[in-house]
């Protein structure tokens, strides 16, 4: 491994300056397993700054009109979309996933939630009642709640971040971040352009460490009143536990254990390849991703070798490698608990029928260390098993056949997760029905991963709490107030 000199060092972003802080965490290179980033690691102290800092920001932020927050959101879209391909490379190595990802999904995602904001913010309007035997109006206003706490994970790191900061600021919110300890590199280079982009010092702070020090002091924090989060669900047990005695308004997004439906008339042409995909992209590390997948009896046989042999074919390899499918997982305690949840499966007599275990993984020298593995399918597994049941967060899914309709809606339902779906029929009725009775947030028929931001997005049960999409999130980041007027 390369000496201490050759390790990026990451500072704190507070009132608008890098502040260096007096002791660090070791971040590691997905693919090699070693150490390559230093990131602060921060606690009350840092948080107690920024929020004086977001505190001092706020009056002048929150009185600027939607168009001049608006074209500041445009501003700082252009200088990411500019910075893409020093971004994608950066997010890539910090996180472990492909370069064609990276470019692709995340960089561009993060550039389109600063522009979709800056547009969304400047067409909300408000609601006026008239009660003229009373001789009152009625109408309602918005206005930006304060401080907000944004705290984000480390499967899409920029991607997740942006998409609480452009909504919290375009409201008028000032905002405290923090990004996962484990990917924080591309939260830090977004720094660097905020103020070319004109956002004032304080508006955007973002402090680095993990969670027990420094997110438990974001969210105890009693001058923080918003705090928006998006990680596991143990997390947002303890977050509802710290900010229970503030009253603080939450919107958690959670984990899924996320189920496909194919009923017999699938176009299977389309539906393995996507199928694959959502089981597999960026490593299955995606709270999206598909873990269940539900397979109608008559076609049950000809669906498990079609996808076994497409799941074959899907490349890992270092993240560099433009031809890769996935890249190394986040870390080698996640690596672990990954291969664990595979283990426990074969002691209950499932059947690994391709990946860990059973295929070879051909690697680098210098990345025989790194945290990869194969994409992973098993059969013949029952639906109270763990791998059923928990959500695994890695390149695995369950593969089980079904007979009818209701027994396979209530199969899907019996999980505390509801957050996605996925249904392949032809049957446009059957659609319906099915993604109705569905305890599912989100409902994707014959295709994956299709997004409109207008809409909500947020799951049911333990998914979460709240919506996030162009009014969800307006909502979210602001207080709303009704005036009553006597004329």
């Amino acid at each position: 491994m390369a000496g201490t000199k050759a390790l990026l060092t990451l500072e704190n972003f507070i009132n608008g300056k890098f502040v260096p802080c007096n002791s660090y965490i070791d971040s590691y290179d997905p693919s090699t397993g070693d150490v390559y980033c230093r990131v602060p690691n921060s606690g009350k102290e840092e948080i107690d700054a920024a929020v004086e800092a977001a505190r001092a920001a706020f009056p002048g932020w929150s009185a600027r009109s939607p168009q001049e927050r608006s074209q500041v959101l445009h501003r700082l879209a252009d200088l990411l979309e500019q910075s893409l391909e020093e971004l994608a490379q950066a997010e890539s190595r910090d996180q472990g996933k492909t370069i064609t990802l990276a470019r692709t999904m995340d960089i561009p995602r993060s550039v389109q939630n600063f522009r979709f904001f800056a547009s969304s913010i400047l067409h909300h309007t408000s609601e006026c009642t008239q009660m003229d035997h009373m001789g009152c109006l009625h109408y309602t206003v918005r206005a930006p709640v304060g401080i907000a706490g944004l705290i984000s994970p480390w499967n899409l790191p920029l991607y997740l971040l942006t998409w609480k900061v452009a909504p919290a600021i375009a409201a008028g919110n000032t905002v405290i971040a923090k990004p996962s300890e484990l990917t924080s590199v591309t939260a830090w280079m977004m720094c660097k352009l905020l103020e070319r982009a004109g956002v004032p010092p304080g508006v955007v702070n973002i402090v680095f460490g993990t969670g027990p020090r420094v997110g438990e002091a974001l969210v105890s924090h009693p001058e923080v009143p918003l705090i928006s989060f998006t990680g596991s669900q143990p997390t947002a047990e303890r977050i509802t536990q710290l900010s229970a005695p503030h009253c603080k308004k939450l919107s958690l997004e959670l984990g899924g254990k996320n189920p496909a439906i194919i009923f017999e008339d699938a176009n299977l042409e389309e539906c393995i390849p996507t199928t694959v995909k959502s089981s597999f992209a960026n490593q299955g590390e995606i709270c999206l991703c598909t873990s269940r997948i539900f397979v109608q009896k008559s076609i049950y046989s000809e669906f498990l070798e079609k996808f076994v042999e497409a799941t074959r074919m899907w490349k890992v390899g270092i993240p560099s490698d433009p031809s890769a499918s996935m890249g190394a997982l986040i870390s080698k305690a996640h690596l672990e608990k990954v291969r664990s949840y595979i283990k426990k499966a074969q002691m209950e007599g499932a059947q690994i029928l391709c990946g860990e275990g059973v295929d070879t993984l051909h690697l680098p020298h210098r990345n025989q260390a790194g945290y990869f593995m194969l994409p992973t399918v098993i059969t013949d597994i029952k639906d109270e098993s763990c791998c059923m049941k928990e959500e695994i967060f890695g390149p695995v899914t369950c593969v089980v056949p079904f007979d009818s309709e209701e027994e396979v809606i209530q199969r899907a339902n019996s999980v505390k997760y509801g957050l996605a779906a996925t249904v392949w029929s032809s049957n446009v009725g059957r659609i319906h029905r099915v993604a109705k009775k569905l305890q599912s947030g989100l409902v994707w028929t014959n295709c994956w991963l299709i997004r409109e931001l207008n809409l909500p997005f947020g799951g049911m049960k333990s998914s979460g709490v709240g919506r996030e999409g162009a009014k969800d999130s307006y909502e979210f980041f602001t207080e709303i107030k009704t005036i009553t007027i006597k004329h």
